[in-house]
């Protein structure tokens, strides 16, 4: 503390700390005040403020399912939906949609976009593995013709997936304990009510408590107040009754039209797999908020995840248009175009970024690709040296990946390979790693190896169709039909338009009539 600062009130000290978010020196100023006079409510106000605000997450954002949400899902109406209704059952390529062999998607079926959205940072956002950009695999493997079957590319993972980054949320200090208050006596002070049910949700994560005490506040304002039933919907929410948090957050827009119930109800709807109410309600927020940027992005978000990217782009450039600075909206139209073999425009948005302060791997590593593709090769080495030196464990076996790629582009497979190495040495999961591995692996002629990485990326999280394909070719070089037959079965089941897998699996079934 400062010779000037000594001299002044000591409340009103951490109030200017408050108010210019020096949240940090403001605690450590009512912690001392508290120590004081422990009953002095407006320093223990400012200090609640001051914790919540510090561990405070935008949690309005769409919030992707974790694994444990998909296999206890207890919401589900259908369990077959038709295309386009159903964020697990997305608009496939005749839809509007892309197929797997153009973009490659997350988990949750959202395009890979190089940017994680802020506000989804109560838990760590799972790592998003690349595949490979839009390019005829090089390496062909020439087969021996089999009596008359056909012969068949083998096929690399072919896409390069951009990076997803993620931010953590800060943990909380133990300053009120939730269990032992009594929230009838706060429910009797308006001006403290608020301040504690916030601390209990987003420093204590108490969602029990905070729940009793938003229900006793709502029924002391008569059921008039929208704020309170915007938190009740909230505690709902994170306890996973959604129909409860669905009616609260319509009652609230019934007391009071705003922006943020409105996105927290959408993010119900999208929750309970209703993505075609979540756009109705978005669109019908739009006609009285037209220019708000919120809610265009959430509108472009929902029809990305149901595979209709058209629309999504037209979203997308409407929220520039009325928030020019939108990370999210700049590095999905990056996507977009990166995708789409325009890698020269995917290089402004994700310079534009750059100038925007934006420096992480991710977006290094997304530079190096677009710099390859457009044929800057000056900037694309020096792009990836920059991705390594920020990568963390979490990142860098994407960098070794996209930098096989990058080798493979230039006919380098000795490179590419060691590569991959360290790619698989880092993450042993990266399916497309151990995929491609097995493809090279196959071409120096070591098949037993081959078939091992193959199994490898079978048996990996995430599957895609490359191994469970390359695995059925190579079955079905050796002479093994059978386990080629019920490989090539799978690869269907993961994408099936995929022409070469229709055509093998053609010749087997022809083969096996033959018998």
């Amino acid at each position: 503390m400062s010779v000037l600062e000594k001299g002044l009130n000591s409340v009103w000290l951490a109030q200017s700390r408050f108010r210019r978010r020096r949240f940090d020196d403001c605690i450590e100023i009512c912690t001392k005040n508290l120590e004081v006079n422990p009953y002095d409510q407006a320093v223990w106000y400012l200090k609640c403020r001051a914790l919540t605000l510090k561990n405070w997450i935008d949690d309005t954002e769409i919030e992707e399912q974790g694994l444990g949400d998909v296999l206890l899902d207890e919401h589900q109406t259908a369990q077959v939906a038709r295309p386009g209704t159903s964020l697990a059952r997305p608009g496939t390529g005749a839809q509007g949609g892309m197929s797997p062999a153009v973009r490659p998607m997350t988990s949750s079926g959202r395009p890979v976009t190089g940017f994680a959205r802020p506000g989804t940072s109560s838990r760590t956002v799972s790592r998003v593995k690349p595949g490979m950009l839009p390019w005829r695999a090089p390496v062909v493997l020439s087969m021996g013709p089999v009596n008359h079957f056909q012969q068949w590319p083998w096929h690399l993972c072919r896409f390069v997936r951009l990076g997803t980054a993620s931010i953590l949320s800060e943990p909380g200090g133990p300053f009120i304990n939730s269990e032992k208050v009594d929230i009838r006596k706060y429910v009797a002070r308006p001006a403290l009510t608020r301040a504690l049910c916030d601390y209990m949700i987003y420093v204590d994560h108490n969602m029990r408590r905070a729940l009793e005490l938003c229900a006793l506040a709502t029924q002391a304002h008569n059921f008039e107040d929208w704020w309170w039933k915007s938190r009740l919907g909230k505690c709902y929410y994170h306890l996973g009754l959604m129909r409860d948090a669905e009616r609260q957050f319509r009652s609230c827009l019934k007391n009071q039209e705003m922006v943020t119930p409105i996105l927290e109800l959408c993010k119900v709807l999208l929750r309970l797999d209703m993505p075609s109410a979540a756009i109705e309600q978005y669109n019908s927020a739009l006609q009285a908020h037209p220019s708000d940027s919120s809610l265009l992005l959430g509108l472009a978000r929902c029809h990305d995840e149901l595979g209709d990217s058209e629309k999504a782009l037209q979203f997308y450039k409407a929220v520039l248009y009325h928030e020019a600075s939108n990370v999210e909206a700049i590095a999905c139209l990056a996507a977009h175009h990166f995708y789409t073999d325009q890698p020269e425009v995917a290089l402004r948005y994700y310079r534009r970024l750059l100038q925007m302060g934006v420096s992480n791997t991710e977006l290094w590593t997304n530079l190096g690709l677009c710099c390859f593709y457009a044929s800057q090769y000056d900037m694309c080495l020096g792009s990836f040296e920059r991705a390594l030196q920020l990568a963390d464990d979490s990142t860098l076996a994407d960098v070794w990946y996209n930098l096989s790629q990058v080798a493979i582009g230039i006919g380098d497979l000795n490179l590419a390979y060691q590569c991959l190495r360290c790619a698989c040495a880092i993450d042993p999961s990266h399916v497309e790693a151990t995929n491609n591995l097995g493809v090279l692996e196959h071409r120096s002629g070591g098949e037993e190896q081959a078939r091992a990485y193959f199994s490898a990326g079978q048996a990996s999280e995430g599957c895609s169709y490359e191994p469970y394909f390359n695995g059925a070719l190579l079955s079905f070089k050796l002479g093994d039909l059978q386990e080629a037959f019920n490989q090539v079965t799978k690869s269907l089941e993961l994408f099936p338009e995929h022409h070469e897998s229709l055509e093998l699996r053609k010749q087997l079934k022809a083969h096996f009539t033959m018998l």
